[in-house]
């Protein structure tokens, strides 16, 4: 039997199978990872509560745990998953924070969420608006809040106001586009050259993008594209294209790094760094999350971004559904294939 995850409570009578997807080593996860099934306790303690995973998406997060490369490194072996949502199936006698019906997260320092069922301290559990169509709440714990707070915490921003950003046919590039849409932003989004380019760009006009670039275009000095001068700037991919969208930035401009899909260092140009009093931040939301001493401002946010889903203004990211039996290929294809997310739903659709 393998050892249970911390989050699980380990009790002699046990009744309740589950399946779940494990790696007992690091590695390359369409290899790495296994589907187990396990058993969980019959008996919820007083401030425990049961809940019925309904879907979890594959994040580059995800990937990077699996292989060892993330800045968070399990124990092993360790539950696979980072960020999904669930249904309360049964509560302990002394839970007051929740009821059954309710649509939650796992707060942020919980992992394991490829799975049908899991046990958890209450406290562990985020409530969120139970109207929330599924495609939303399964994918609504990493990018929105991190989207949201990029474009609020790191420049004053006016309507009208510039945000520049590589990685933008990405799931946040593409809430990058609709969130500053909302909040009367413009965008100048960069995206690598692709077979389907014409459809893409206009997917991504019809989300509300301003400006729609390839990296190949942006770097023939023969096009001459001049990207608009910004107080923001968002990169998810580092190497040359954070240069360009560095060099985009106004005097005391701000470009904010929360991803490197190219595996390359982040670059920014000299002159600006003096000159212009530019600045480099980097973003993870753990450490916002951490950092909040007021429920509120969180309430607040979550509040904001379940308005702008289920009024439309904000669309379901596009996505490949999986079963947990089609994990191999599903971890396969998260790889390399980046205009549909990939998202396991626990029942079938």
């Amino acid at each position: 039997m393998l050892k249970l995850n911390s989050s699980f409570r380990s009790l002699a009578s046990r009744s309740l199978s589950t399946r779940q997807l494990f790696y007992e080593k690091r590695g390359k996860p369409e290899k790495v990872v296994q589907l187990r099934t396990i058993e969980l306790a019959d008996t919820l303690a007083p401030e425990e509560v049961l809940i019925e995973w309904q879907a979890a998406p594959i994040n580059p997060a995800d990937i990077n745990q699996i292989q060892g490369t993330y800045a968070v490194r399990p124990s092993l072996p360790a539950a696979a998953g980072l960020e999904g949502a669930a249904r309360v199936s049964k509560i302990g006698s002394a839970v007051k924070s929740v009821k059954p019906g309710d649509q939650v997260l796992t707060s942020y320092v919980i992992p394991g969420t490829w799975t049908d069922f899991g046990i958890y301290d209450q406290k562990n559990l985020i409530k969120i608006d139970n109207d929330l169509p599924i495609e939303h709440a399964a994918l609504f714990k990493v990018n929105p809040p991190s989207v949201y707070l990029m474009l609020k915490e790191y420049a004053q921003l006016k309507k009208g106001d510039w945000v520049v950003q590589n990685c933008a046919n990405s799931a946040a590039g593409k809430q990058v586009i609709q969130i500053a849409r909302i909040l009367g932003f413009k965008t100048f989004n960069v995206i690598r050259n692709r077979e389907n380019l014409g459809e893409l760009v206009k997917e991504m006009k019809d989300m509300g993008a301003d400006e729609v670039v390839t990296e190949d275009e942006l770097y023939d000095k023969k096009k001459k594209i001049k990207m608009p001068r910004a107080k923001l700037a968002l990169n998810g991919v580092g190497g040359k294209s954070s240069l360009y969208l560095a060099t985009a930035l106004e005097s005391g401009g701000c470009m904010v790094t929360y991803g490197g899909m190219s595996r390359q260092p982040t670059q920014a140009p000299t002159a600006p760094l003096i000159f212009n009093d530019i600045s480099l931040r980097g973003f993870w939301l753990m450490t916002w999350i951490l950092a909040q001493k007021d429920e509120r401002a969180l309430q607040k946010m979550y509040a904001d971004l379940s308005g702008w889903m289920k009024s439309g203004e904000i669309a379901p990211i596009p996505m490949v559904k999986r079963s947990l039996d089609e994990h191999e290929e599903a971890l396969a294809e998260a790889q390399v294939k980046f205009d549909k997310k990939q998202v396991f739903f626990m029942k079938k659709q």
